[in-house]
């Protein structure tokens, strides 16, 4: 079995995700610039109306009008009273010993309003460039590669001061992803994790992915080897790579996130990173140039459809929303592509 945790905190970009091999540690998620788009669709699209055949009587046409109404009534009140929850699943016992309350649970009934925009504050526009409240004495910072990754060692976040965790952004934005080991926001209560989380942006809720009973914040990325799991993975694909950003499809896409690997497999899983500045940094000037000024647009309808037709849930209406395919981070000033095979 292995579990993912992730925490996205909503601002304006995409972000990127720890490396599998490590367990139990924490990453932070942040490798795309952050710029307002300006370039928005959040309509769903509406089927066109058919018009009433006016050769049919009248009591024809209303007589199938109430039946459908009835049958989407009954749907809406299946899915309130329907609720999934691996622990069932499993029969009651997990081999997830130590993090069960972490285990994903898909409640049909939960729906929510449609996202509403709101002011986000980059903590690390203004963060200290020697990083004293963050790399306290006795700590260590080692780069992996030398535009992307680094590991920290000897500091424990959720004890982070406020001047800390502003200096925490600013690394991030400048390092793309970066490895803690030993943290304990795993142990801590779900609530006081998340408030730790919060401070750099609002939470993001996932509206198919399953999470801990109650706190729908956290989206959990779940496997449980059962049979036919990674076949059916695999039907239409030939590799196990996928690149992607998550839902990216949002007129703010989370631009922090805290990933909390809880357990995983003895080999493979491996998570891998692309630096969309470098990529950016390497095109030529005439390619640059054709790109500025271009926008993509991110659909999340796909990943609704799928969710329904493997009877999974959609808390939210599905959107799509246009963004700008260079985007700038405000507080290191780096131009990067935003680009997304497939929005998760």
């Amino acid at each position: 079995m292995a579990t993912e945790v992730i925490s996205q905190a909503e601002t304006t970009v995409p972000a990127s995700i720890t490396p599998g091999e490590l367990a139990e540690r924490l990453a932070i998620r942040a490798d795309s610039p952050i710029e307002q788009d300006q370039h928005v669709d959040q309509k769903s699209p509406v089927e066109q109306q058919k018009p009433v055949d006016q050769e049919k009587p009248a009591e024809q046409v209303s007589s199938v009008e109430p039946e459908k109404s009835a049958e989407e009534a009954k749907s809406v009140e299946q899915d309130k009273t329907k609720v999934r929850r691996v622990i069932d699943e499993e029969g009651g016992s997990t081999t997830a010993t130590e993090y069960p309350h972490y285990l994903p649970v898909w409640d049909h009934g939960e729906k929510y309003p449609p996202w509403e925009p709101f002011t986000h504050t980059e903590h690390g526009k203004d963060a200290d460039l020697s990083f004293k409240d963050l790399l306290v004495d006795g700590s260590k910072l080692q780069h992996l590669t030398p535009t992307t990754g680094s590991e920290v060692t000897g500091v424990q976040l959720s004890k982070l001061s406020n001047a800390g965790k502003d200096q925490l952004a600013l690394l991030v934005a400048q390092r793309k992803v970066v490895a803690f080991r030993d943290q304990d926001l795993a142990d801590l209560p779900i609530q006081e994790a998340l408030d730790f989380g919060a401070y750099f942006g609002r939470h993001h809720i996932h509206p198919t992915s399953g999470a801990p009973e109650g706190y729908p914040e956290i989206h959990l990325v779940y496997r449980n080897g059962g049979a036919g799991e990674f076949e059916s993975f695999l039907a239409n694909r030939n590799s196990s790579v996928a690149w992607h950003s998550d839902v990216t499809y949002e007129e703010q896409p989370p631009g922090t996130t805290f990933l909390i690997i809880l357990d995983t497999p003895e080999v493979g899983g491996d998570t891998a990173f692309v630096n969309h500045v470098e990529a950016y940094n390497r095109l030529s000037p005439a390619l640059k140039e054709r790109l500025h000024g271009l926008t993509a647009v991110h659909s999340g309808f796909e990943q609704a459809e799928f969710s329904k037709s493997h009877g999974g849930v959609v808390r939210r209406e599905p959107v799509k929303n246009s963004h700008p395919l260079v985007r700038t981070h405000p507080a290191t000033g780096e131009k990067a592509l935003f680009v997304n095979g497939g929005c998760e």
